[in-house]
């Protein structure tokens, strides 16, 4: 079987368009290329990738289709594009042509504007996606929740994901909020298509977290969305602000050891291939 991770980063902060990342980090500021993340999958089943943006320019999404181009390890890349700007409808119209090009992820989450995916400015890139027959990263907070509800059943064609599980802010640990969260994720399961990444939730976490913090929320993803439509990420190297790339792989396989296999190999690989075309 081929087992996928799908949603990892590679970068170079010397390329200059990582505003979000902090320029003194020992984990995060530093390269991350094909040879390091070969190393990390080394001891696991996991042999395809899915890279995803993590710099708002189409200068690297370009950047990292040349790294796919020599890598097998990398089955598909997910890009950036203005959504603020009609014209790069050309842009997506030549991204899609490159055979490794999956689709697009806007990072809503740095955004100011809460409701900037409803403005009416950005919304011919929706269409478009669905023309071109890409996918689109969902990238939030649970606050955004309501808004993708929206945006998601407004455009019921487009093959969407929601990335990191829409990062459960677990260190906040209050019931108003899980209950925010559990319910706006809920209705995202069940009025849409969208499948759901189990990622990045592990640095939501507060320091002295353990896979018995995180299980309820995996729990309440796969049971929400099914087996069949939830696809396993690394969120690597941003993971590694709370563990390794195995550590990771190792505990979410425990935490989903309980579940028919059929449904473990969604998880691990088939949901990933079907929604990304691998």
């Amino acid at each position: 079987m081929t087992y996928v991770d799908a949603h990892h980063h590679f970068w170079n902060p010397a390329r200059g368009d990582y505003g979000w990342m902090p320029a003194d980090d020992p984990v995060l500021s530093r390269v991350y290329m094909p040879a390091d993340l070969a190393k990390a999958l080394a001891p696991t089943e996991l042999t395809r990738t899915v890279l995803v943006q993590a710099a708002p320019t189409v200068h690297e999404t370009e950047y990292l289709l040349g790294i796919a181009d020599s890598s097998d390890m990398v089955a598909k890349v997910v890009g950036w594009i203005n959504f603020e700007d009609k014209n790069e409808l050309n842009v997506l119209k030549r991204l899609a042509e490159h055979p490794k090009f999956a689709g697009v992820r806007p990072m809503i989450q740095d955004l100011a504007d809460d409701n900037w995916m409803l403005r009416p400015d950005v919304q011919w890139a929706y269409q478009a996606l669905i023309d071109l027959d890409l996918t689109f990263d969902c990238l939030g907070f649970p606050r955004h929740l309501a808004n993708f509800h929206q945006l998601l059943t407004r455009y019921p064609e487009m093959r969407a994901v929601v990335d990191h599980c829409m990062k459960p802010q677990i260190r906040d640990g209050s019931d108003a909020h899980v209950h925010m969260w559990a319910d706006g994720l809920q209705r995202i399961a069940e009025d849409t298509h969208a499948c759901c990444k189990l990622s990045g939730i592990a640095t939501e976490a507060d320091d002295d977290w353990s896979a018995a913090t995180l299980q309820p929320y995996v729990d309440h993803v796969i049971g929400t969305f099914g087996a069949d439509r939830v696809m396993w990420g690394s969120d690597w190297p941003v993971a590694r602000l709370r563990l390794e790339y195995r550590e990771w792989y190792d505990m979410c396989r425990n935490m989903t050891a309980a579940l028919p296999e059929i449904d473990r190999q969604n998880i691990f690989s088939d949901t990933a291939r079907r929604f990304y075309r691998i």
